[in-house]
């Protein structure tokens, strides 16, 4: 990863750290000596066996972390136990993200007395999937107590934020994050490339905005065998540019759909940010930046590429703040784009100066339907207060859904057991552009859990 790009994730990265800030509520709780093996160590330990601590760090480095154990009588919940070895003087160690969350004080591992070792147990849904860090010594710091604009402040407070040494499963980012991905989580088959499949072609490009005044990349995804004969292709326009081309491998997922002949085929444009931060104002429900979408990017796409000029064929999609202004441009520009794909959309957010979160979502219960269909998702474990102590993303994902619903919108909505994390969207992308643009079939919503 390049020093640019490195800055870009750093960034995206806090925005969910403060997004979800604190341990989920009734998702996973601390349980001290519940889990049965570390039960059997410390009576073993208090027998006098001392020997049995190296055999269990044995099996252990053996066998992976976190360690999972069945519940006996519950064949929906499991014990997941999370480790380390103080191989240092250690005065804490944290468990940070996934099912711990970002409250740090709250989510401290217990050292069991006189041994190296440090645990922490959840009570955890076994189709849980999430990304996690441990902390040895951490500040304890909250993230949102931080200037999350100042580089190095981030680096600083992220520096205790290591993955797990005995979890060899991790997944990219800054930092990196251990992966746990238990026995019911829900399938990611499109994600892998398959040598066989045929791939699109992908192009960098850059776009100059009249209407921002500014710059950015643009990599434009045409599928395979694309001519500019015959009917014009659907058009999707994506953000995050890094994060959609890489961390959600959509040209990928585009590819291995296309050759299954389950959606029809689709040129993409992916926009970058123009800078580290700029999307934390260019997406929250900006009028320039919806007009720099429909008057700018679309046409421009148009004339080099071709594309439909039908709504009906043309989506915007996102993610957090980026599925917040997803649906904000579908709301502005209808008559540019009639689909809108938002996943874990930010929709606590509301301008400063106001009281009330949720701006959005009045405005859509405030105005005449319009000509849109919508796929929303949303993790169960994204419980956490979000800025100025607004309501949870499952609270307001689910709020917009009923709204949208009670309007008569068309709208697919799915959870999944995972948090605020591109290591979940990667797998409900593909379930996106299935219900959006899917041939023969449409995915069932998913109901609250």
């Amino acid at each position: 990863m390049n020093r640019k790009l490195s800055r870009l994730a750093i960034v995206l990265g806090l925005v969910a750290y403060c997004s979800i800030a604190a341990a989920p509520i009734g998702l996973a709780q601390n349980i001290k000596i519940t889990s049965p093996r570390l039960a059997a160590l410390k009576k073993d330990i208090d027998s006098g066996n001392r020997a049995a601590l190296e055999t269990f760090w044995q099996e252990v480095t053996k066998q992976g972390t976190p360690l999972v154990e069945p519940i006996t009588g519950d064949d929906r919940y499991v014990f997941l136990t999370f480790l380390w070895r103080a191989k240092e003087e250690t005065k804490n160690v944290v468990v940070v993200g996934g099912v711990a969350g970002y409250q740090f004080t709250e989510n401290q591992m217990t050292q069991l007395p006189d041994t190296d070792l440090w645990y922490r147990t959840y009570r955890v849904r076994n189709d849980a999937r999430f990304g996690y860090n441990l902390a040895p010594n951490d500040s304890l710091i909250l993230i949102k107590d931080i200037n999350i604009e100042d580089q190095k402040a981030v680096l600083q407070r992220m520096s205790t934020f290591k993955t797990d040494p005995l979890n060899p499963k991790t997944y990219p980012g800054v930092p990196p994050v251990s992966l746990v991905e238990l026995s019911g989580a829900l399938p990611q088959p499109w994600i892998t490339r398959s040598p066989e499949t045929p791939a699109g072609k992908l192009e960098e490009k850059k776009l100059k905005s009249t209407i921002l005044d500014n710059e950015r990349k643009a990599w434009v995804y045409t599928p395979p065998g694309y001519n500019t004969s015959g009917s014009p292709y659907a058009l999707m326009v994506i953000f995050d540019g890094f994060a959609y081309t890489l961390l959600v491998p959509t040209p990928i997922i585009l590819d291995n759909l296309l050759a299954k002949g389950l959606m029809q085929p689709i040129v993409a444009v992916v926009l970058d940010n123009p800078t580290p931060t700029s999307r934390n104002y260019e997406m929250p429900c900006n009028p320039k930046f919806a007009a720099f979408l429909a008057k700018e990017v679309v046409p421009w796409m148009r004339e080099n590429y071709h594309v439909t000029k039908e709504s009906s064929q043309t989506v915007v999609a996102g993610s957090s703040y980026g599925g917040l202004a997803a649906t904000y441009a579908g709301f502005s520009h209808p008559e540019v784009f009639g689909n809108v794909i938002s996943q874990s959309g930010s929709f606590w957010w509301k301008p400063k100066g106001e009281s009330e979160h949720e701006w959005l979502t009045r405005q859509f219960a405030a105005s005449p339907a319009l000509p849109l269909r919508f796929y929303l998702d949303v993790g169960l474990l994204e419980r956490g207060p979000t800025p100025d102590d607004g309501p949870d993303q499952v609270v307001v994902n689910r709020h917009m859904r009923d709204v949208l619903q009670a309007k008569g919108y068309q709208v697919q909505y799915r959870e999944f057991n995972g948090g605020h994390e591109y290591l979940n969207w990667r797998g409900t992308f593909a379930d996106a552009l299935l219900a959006l643009f899917g041939k023969s079939t449409t995915p069932t919503t998913t109901k609250p859990k």
